[in-house]
């Protein structure tokens, strides 16, 4: 019962929503993540526009039904973030899944929002934030 919970008919739609954002070898950022605790992997290609926003993304996805409904959470409302929110973010969605905060602010999480209650599946939510702080670095 507990796994209908987690894997709802709009986490599933999510998963789907990954064909909105076909790779893409002509993006010039790239980047690869994988989960240590369940084997997840993501491939995230991006284009910036001249602010250092993101402006195109890619996704390949290797994950649960809760890593690629992430993916797409992230794909939907990376479009012209920088490397500070993405690490805000980033940031934010470690602690929440840490149970050290409250639900981040980034739009659509609550749609995973079960997933907390899983730790082998909070690597794979983690998967796209990782690749792109790997290609956005704030320092």
């Amino acid at each position: 019962m507990a796994t209908a919970a987690l894997y709802t008919p709009e986490v599933l739609g999510l998963a789907t929503g990954l064909a909105a954002y076909p790779w893409d070898d002509a993006l010039p950022l790239k980047a690869d993540a994988r989960s240590k605790s369940c084997g997840s992997t993501i491939a995230l290609a991006l284009a910036l526009d001249a602010e250092g926003r993101i402006a195109r993304i890619a996704l390949r996805s290797q994950a649960c039904a809760i890593g690629q409904a992430a993916a797409a959470i992230f794909a939907e409302a990376a479009s012209g973030r920088d490397a500070r929110d993405i690490a805000r973010a980033d940031d934010a969605i470690t602690a929440w899944l840490a149970g050290e905060g409250g639900l981040p602010d980034w739009p659509g999480l609550a749609a995973i929002a079960a997933a907390r209650d899983y730790p082998a599946r909070h690597g794979a939510i983690r998967l796209a934030w990782q690749a792109a702080r790997q290609l956005l670095p704030t320092d």
